[in-house]
């Protein structure tokens, strides 16, 4: 059994300011508990809108943001999800957004990679998830600023004998990713996201987190950033669809129990993995 925690807060474009909000958080966490902390999607910097701004502040895997994660990680003996901008080989800062570009000239600059690490208690990234499935929607252009992940073998890891997989935010719309993580082993899916508030919105997310957790007979840890840029909402379902653990609008924490034992008896219980008749392919 492993006690788990999803941190809920609006990082904004300071990443001394966000680091320290993070730490501030995981110190509450692992006072109460936990030994995973899941953080929001772009934890490390988010601005209003999607621009240069993000790429300018692109780091690489073993950049200040994610040594200060295994500071903190290493500190409290936690594991520490959290999102961040990952800068690219070819990394060059987009067209300035107070000008007029086309879509054509927008798409041939160079980008980041949505990223999410997973740091271990001793400071070292155990796990990676590169966001598959972009945010091109209701009116947003994620892939305008950010390169979709290359399709691998799901990264995972293991605290304290339970198997974590991650996915990111939008990558929720499409239970065949999660079915891919499952598949890898994973017991609890730590989604960490940026669900940007809007009509329907909370409710899409609330029902896809829990559909996420029922269908694939796993936990779901998602961490939403709040409010101006997040909906809030962070929530831990249970492999049942039980809501165990969530926030409301504001910046906390909630805490929830997470064991393999459970997801055990819910699949001796509802076989639906055992008996389908479908696998995930990739599509072309």
């Amino acid at each position: 059994m492993v006690q788990v925690a999803v941190a809920q807060f609006a990082p904004g474009v300071n990443k001394d300011e966000n680091l320290a909000a993070i730490g501030e958080l995981a110190a509450e966490a692992a006072a109460r508990g936990a030994r995973v902390v899941v953080f929001p999607e772009f934890a490390m910097f988010t601005a209003p809108r999607m621009d240069g701004r993000f790429v300018d502040s692109a780091e690489p895997l073993d950049g200040p943001f994610t040594g200060g994660l295994g500071d903190l990680a290493k500190r409290h003996g936690v594991h520490l999800v959290a999102g961040m901008n990952e800068r690219l080989a070819d990394s060059s800062r987009p067209p300035a957004p107070a000008h007029r570009h086309s879509a054509d000239e927008l798409r041939s600059t160079s980008r980041i990679s949505n990223t999410l690490v997973a740091v271990s208690p001793a400071g070292e990234i155990v796990a990676e998830y590169r966001k598959l499935h972009l945010y091109d929607a209701f009116g947003y252009r994620e892939s305008d600023i950010v390169q979709a992940g290359e399709i691998g073998p799901p990264g995972t890891f293991t605290a304290d004998g339970v198997t974590f997989g991650m996915q990111t935010c939008y990558d929720v719309r499409f239970p065949e990713v999660t079915r891919r993580i499952v598949d890898a082993g994973a017991d609890v899916l730590a989604l960490p996201a940026e669900w940007v508030p809007g009509p329907l919105k909370e409710d899409h997310w609330r029902t896809l987190v829990r559909a996420r957790a029922i269908e694939n007979t796993i936990y779901v840890a998602a961490a939403d950033q709040c409010a101006p840029t997040g909906a809030g909402n962070s929530v831990i379902v249970d492999p049942m669809g039980v809501v165990i653990a969530g926030l409301g609008e504001g910046p906390g924490i909630a805490c929830g129990e997470v064991s393999s034992e459970r997801v055990a008896a819910v699949r001796e219980k509802n076989p639906s993995l055992r008996v389908r008749r479908f696998t995930v392919t990739q599509a072309d």
